[in-house]
């Protein structure tokens, strides 16, 4: 069984990532993945301004995939620790490291965002917390987890309160 827990560093995520943990520790065959989606790329990265010249519209390209590179790398680290602290966690309640992954996205639609994951890692569960963080980071507060609900299909969701 393969569970997706996606966490935001929040009270709530994390009550999501003990509660699998205890619920599942014992459970043999379960696997689970710590998904953290980032904050979506800055417009200045998502495209260059485009030139009439072949060579300069290449050299803007291969800027540009440069420049995305080195911002998800440095918001990787940047939010790794959100990861870390969940796999504390879960690793707190007896769930075994040798069973736990981490995975970050990248998108600007956190909803579809967990659920493409979801889809494409053949995940049967996605858990989530009721509520996240403000500000930037609203990864669950108000529609995400409606979202999540009313989009899902081919796997189980779980709001843990």
């Amino acid at each position: 069984m393969r569970i997706l827990v996606a966490v935001d560093g929040s009270k709530a995520s994390m009550r999501a990532v003990k509660y699998v943990g205890r619920l599942l520790r014992s459970t043999s065959g379960v696997s689970v993945t710590l998904f953290h989606v980032l904050k979506p790329l800055p417009p200045v990265l998502r495209e260059h301004g485009g030139s009439e010249d072949p060579v300069r519209e290449e050299q803007l390209g291969r800027q540009l995939r440069k420049d995305r590179k080195d911002w998800f790398r440095k918001e990787r680290r940047l939010e790794s620790p959100v990861l870390s602290k969940a796999r504390r966690a879960i690793e707190s309640t007896g769930f075994r490291a040798s069973r736990i992954h981490q995975k970050f996205g990248y998108e600007d639609n956190v909803a579809g965002t967990i659920l493409e994951e979801a889809r494409k890692g053949h995940y049967d569960t996605v858990v989530v917390g009721r509520r996240g963080v403000s500000g930037l980071k609203k990864l669950f507060f108000g529609g995400i987890t409606r979202r999540l609900l009313e989009q899902a299909s081919g796997c189980a969701v779980l709001v843990v309160e």
